[in-house]
């Protein structure tokens, strides 16, 4: 654990100097650490790091930071805005998710009968490549908008409200997908899943989320106290086990819990502040290593894998791209701020890592597609910064240049 801390950290920061974000670098220190790199070279060291007894350990707290994290993503996630959204936020939103998932529909056939599991089923496998392809992460995409004084732009607004769509169209397929393949595996039957899954939601939405903004309205003091704290977290515990045990995953009900987390900035402020330091700096970079561990660059061994995973690549950016960029022209936006969108919401990074490992440890991706597929989180994610350095959009913090004046960005507003 120690070595993954350092290893991500020191990665980490080597991304930040070549003005990547530190996701970026993280991840391919785990990648590192990982058989491609370190199981490479040294193999013993590798063998005496991550012996096979501690692997299970290892992924037990890797989910637990994902958990919290998924919690945050729902608790940052703004739903007045989600309410406000229309005009080129929508249109964008929804190009940006169905041209990647189309293209991905074309690819899903070719590409289960020669990477995918003999196992996996033909919708199950489709909806998950689907989602892979047209995720954005929300996450990642708030801190470049912050790092370059886009936050209150209205492109870094526009982007934000897609960015934030995206992610609940995308888990709320994941939900579906998940539905599904536990249906296979556990032969309970289909109506069973979704009866659980819609019951969930309902009480979550129709009853958890009005009792918390009854007892926030009740309240004298707007402090979180650690009794509240200590209650959001069973909470949040409780939410992933009730989608746990409907079929669905843990880190669905933990989305969903921030989602219904009371929209009281003083607590969302001081909840951010005490879980993120602990998951950043302990959890994620475990999931980091966990993912190196899977990613196999030694199976892409050939020009023939090389070129699927080219075409992923080519597919998945010209579909998240292209998408948002007609849409946003269709809108009447000039190609400048169109493009720059494109550029944003084609930022995919930890998210993800976060779909992949739950399609692979469902048994849908291979070793071999799940590593192209992780290869093209991670370029996609680092194309953004260049991009918007091509359309002058933008300047991160501590830039020399002048800083980019919020009226200069064309976008609609939300």
């Amino acid at each position: 654990m120690a070595v993954i801390l350092v290893v991500t950290m020191l990665f980490g920061k080597l991304a930040n100097r070549f003005g990547q974000s530190r996701v970026i670098g993280e991840i391919i220190g785990g990648i590192v650490l990982g058989p491609s790199v370190l199981g490479h070279l040294f193999p013993g060291l590798a063998a005496a790091l991550f012996p096979a007894v501690s692997l299970h350990a290892l992924e037990i707290l890797s989910n637990i930071g994902l958990v919290l994290y998924l919690f945050l993503v729902g608790l940052e996630l703004d739903t007045k805005h989600l309410r406000q959204q229309k005009g080129v936020a929508f249109a964008t939103s929804l190009t940006s998710i169905l041209m990647p998932f189309l293209a991905a529909v074309l690819l899903a056939h070719p590409l289960k009968t020669r990477f995918a599991p003999p196992t996996v089923h033909r919708w199950p496998f489709i909806l998950f490549l689907g989602i892979a392809m047209s995720i954005t992460a929300f996450p990642v995409l708030a801190r470049i908008l912050d790092e370059r004084k886009l936050t209150t732009t209205p492109l870094g607004t526009t982007a934000i409200l897609c960015a934030a769509f995206d992610d609940v169209v995308a888990w709320m397929l994941l939900a579906v997908t998940l539905t599904l393949m536990n249906t296979k595996q556990t032969g309970t039957p289909l109506w069973v899943r979704f009866a659980s899954l819609i019951a969930y939601l309902v009480f979550m939405f129709a009853i958890v989320r009005p009792l918390c903004g009854w007892i926030v309205k009740r309240m004298k003091k707007r402090e979180l106290t650690y009794e509240i704290f200590v209650l959001a977290i069973a909470c949040l515990l409780l939410s992933s086990a009730l989608t746990d045990w409907a079929g669905v995953h843990p880190l669905f009900g933990a989305f969903v819990a921030g989602v219904c987390f009371p929209r009281l900035k003083e607590w969302q402020t001081a909840t951010r502040e005490k879980i993120e330091m602990l998951t950043s700096a302990l959890l994620l970079p475990l999931f980091f290593a966990i993912t190196g561990l899977k990613t196999r660059l030694d199976l892409l061994n050939s020009w023939n894998t090389w070129s699927w995973a080219l075409l992923i690549l080519a597919a998945a950016i010209g579909g998240k791209i292209g998408g948002a960029v007609l849409a946003a022209r269709w809108s009447g936006e000039d190609w400048r701020s169109s493009l720059g969108l494109g550029a944003l919401l084609n930022t995919r990074g930890l998210v993800e890592l976060v779909v992949l490992n739950i399609a692979y440890n469902a048994g849908a991706f291979s070793p071999t597609l799940f590593t192209m597929l992780v290869l093209m989180a991670l370029i996609t994610t680092m194309c953004t910064t260049p991009l918007l350095n091509l359309l002058h959009i933008g300047v991160r913090h501590g830039s020399s240049e002048a800083a980019v004046e919020a009226d200069s960005v064309a976008g609609a507003p939300a």
